[in-house]
């Protein structure tokens, strides 16, 4: 018993390492032939939450779909691999260019010319994907079809084969090819076990939803503190408890009045997701025009929150919900003065909703908006059903006064703040060079620190009380934050890290003056010379699979290695070995090896090095970081994509204790 269950505890190991090793993108292929000309159909099927990149990448972005023809009989390619309809172009912010991807389903044509008679068309079709957190390693699509082809007026041949359009297996490893076991060393061994035993750390899926939720709750808090919702409350509840005889009725009838906000906010957010669908939010956070958008409609917002105008719906719409309330009873007329509510609090509650939705909807998360309003709107619901059921707390509540205006300014600040995120997408979109890091960090500067003074009472605004000449406690901790939040921003102008503002600001590229030194580069870019510096060093490894595509690789390098404590222990104690998986050098002969039951060769050192982490640690996704001894055997669970530094360095130490211990 004790052996068959340490057996099915080895099994569920073994599963839980290969479910880490998966292939997004499913490939089918169709080749039609009339006459002398043909075409060759590829028709990808994507996972939710993938994407495929498509031909027309520019060089140094991601990896671009591209067809190679190994053998090619009775046949000749017209043209380049071509993209099908349906491919979405935006705006990649970390590589600072536009590309163009498939969701859920694209396709690739090549057209072909035919001769007559016999063909053979073998080859492999290469590809990138990539989600929000992880990207794939070039795959390869490969094919080897045959047949016959009846062209008018050309001589016809026996044919090779008979015809199929299946993709079949490749035939034995030719002359100079070398096979894995000729090739790999033990280093190579695998530890697939060993690593799911250890567990691995990161993130693979996108903002939690929970994260999405306490957004919208705080934003329904900061609205309830405005003074287009506060002095409603203490009017509203009393209007309750005065119109029923039976303070049970009351309360249920204030209880449903905060449902009613829940429902009003709640189907605002689904009507969202209705409108734009899953794949238009995902490429709302890319696309510079709605960037744009985002940008001048915060930009708006912040103005009137500063006191510039107010933002109004239509009084008519006003009076004819309010008309409807008053002329209806029971929980109808309820319902229509929560929405009263909405309407009359819009000016205040609009430029918060706004800046939610925005930012929820760019964050890639079907249900993102709905959770935001659900959060938004149980804030701003639950203080009149609270104050319904204990009336005496209505009268320890803080008064109307002129401290709400001062959070209308204070969010103002902010919204103008957010505003310049978006304006740098469409910025690096476009090529503008109008907003690059200095620049956006200067403007930052200046905004908290005049946030700051303004706290102070150093600076007013015209709706602003004349009459307030003291500062009180909480304002002036508000601007000491604000003040040394501004401090902290003025070393990024020559080319300090600012990690706090690093998931807002342009990437460190676009800095035109930079003076920090604090970078972390590899040791070697070859597995086999990296274990050997490190064995002759004396130090553990640590093995980071990347690609020169791989767009969250590149978030980990400049929000996490720039990190003292991260780069510290990488250039002094691991010995950095950066093993890119779509690096196209090609390797000096084929190698030849089996793989899930099927022949596959290994052209390219990328490929070299994409096999090696499927076949060593049974995983497939990028980033991904092991640390290992000179041998190879791995000294902690792996690491994926998670931006927490604290966490990266505890990642690293367990791994260079383990190593000590040995």
């Amino acid at each position: 018993m004790k052996k068959l269950t340490l057996s099915l505890l080895f099994s569920l190991i073994s599963l839980i390492a290969f479910a880490q090793m998966f292939n997004p993108v499913e490939i089918e292929q169709k080749l039609t032939v009339k006459g002398a000309e043909g075409e060759l159909l590829f028709t990808a099927f994507i996972e939710e939450g993938w994407h495929l990149y498509a031909t027309d990448i520019p060089a140094g972005g991601p990896t671009a779909a591209t067809i190679t023809f190994e053998t090619i009989e009775g046949a000749e390619a017209v043209g380049s691999l071509q993209s099908g309809a349906g491919a979405i172009e935006s705006m990649d912010p970390i590589f600072g260019m536009r590309v163009s991807y498939f969701e859920g389903e694209g396709s690739f044509m090549q057209k072909l010319n035919f001769t007559g008679g016999a063909y053979r068309l073998q080859g492999y079709l290469e590809y990138g994907s990539c989600n929000d957190e992880n990207c794939m390693p070039p795959t390869k699509y490969e094919f080897d079809i045959r047949g016959e082809a009846a062209v008018p007026g050309a001589p016809q041949q026996q044919a090779k084969a008979p015809a199929t359009s299946a993709v079949e297996e490749e035939p034995a490893a030719e002359a100079g090819e070398k096979t894995a076991t000729e090739l790999f060393s033990p280093l190579w061994a695998p530890v697939t076990g060993t690593m799911a035993s250890l567990g691995s750390e990161g993130t693979t899926g996108a903002r939690s939803l929970w994260v999405t939720f306490i957004l919208g709750f705080g934003g329904g808090l900061l609205a309830l503190l405005t003074p287009c919702v506060w002095p409603i409350i203490p009017m509203t509840v009393s209007f309750f408890l005065k119109r029923s005889k039976s303070r049970r009725k009351a309360i249920g009838e204030a209880a449903f009045y905060g449902v009613s906000i829940v429902v009003i906010y709640l189907v605002l957010g689904l009507a969202v997701t209705a409108i734009f669908g899953a794949s238009a939010l995902n490429a709302l956070s890319t696309n510079a025009l709605f960037n744009i958008f985002f940008c001048a409609l915060l930009l708006l917002f912040g103005a009137s929150f500063l006191g510039g105008f107010e933002i109004t719906l239509p009084s008519s719409w006003t009076n004819k919900v309010d008309e409807k309330a008053s002329s209806t009873t029971g929980f109808l007329s309820i319902f229509l003065m929560a929405f009263t509510l909405t309407l009359v609090s819009f000016s205040c509650t609009g430029p918060i909703i706004g800046f939610l939705l925005v930012e929820v909807s760019v964050a890639g998360s079907l249900f993102g908006p709905a959770i935001g309003m659900l959060g938004f709107a149980l804030a701003l619901a639950l203080p009149f059903t609270l104050f319904a059921l204990f009336p005496a707390l209505l009268k320890q509540a803080p008064r109307s006064g002129g401290w709400m205006n001062t959070i209308k300014v204070v969010l103002g600040f902010v919204e103008i703040a957010f505003a310049l995120k978006f304006f740098s997408v469409a910025d690096l979109a476009y090529g503008w060079r109008m907003l690059d890091r200095e620049t956006f960090l200067a403007i930052w500067i200046v905004l908290f620190a005049f946030l700051g003074l303004y706290l102070l009472n150093i600076i007013r605004f015209p709706h602003d009380d004349p009459d307030e000449k003291q500062t009180s406690v909480p304002k002036f901790f508000a601007a000491l934050f604000s003040l040394a939040f501004a401090v902290y921003m003025i070393p990024g102008l020559w080319g300090a890290p600012c990690k706090a503002v690093s998931a807002f600001a342009p990437p460190m590229w676009t800095q035109d003056f930079n003076l920090y030194e604090n970078e972390v580069h590899p040791a070697s870019t070859d597995y086999e010379e990296g274990m050997a510096l490190a064995r002759r060093l004396g130090k553990p490894a640590l093995l980071d699979f990347t690609g020169y595509g791989c767009v969250n690789c590149r978030n980990m390098e400049s929000a996490v290695w720039s990190d003292s404590r991260v780069a510290a222990l990488l250039n002094d104690d691991y010995v950095l070995v950066s093993l890119f998986v779509d690096d196209k050098t090609a390797l000096d002969t084929p190698i030849e090896i089996e793989e899930q039951g099927a022949t596959r060769r290994l052209r390219t050192v990328g490929d070299l090095w994409s096999y090696l982490q499927r076949y060593k640690f049974g995983a497939n996704a990028q980033p991904f970081y092991v640390p290992v001894d000179s041998d190879g055997n791995p000294l902690a669970g792996s690491y994926s994509f998670d931006l927490d530094a604290d966490a990266f360095v505890k990642f690293l130490e367990q791994g260079l204790a383990n190593y000590n211990k040995k």
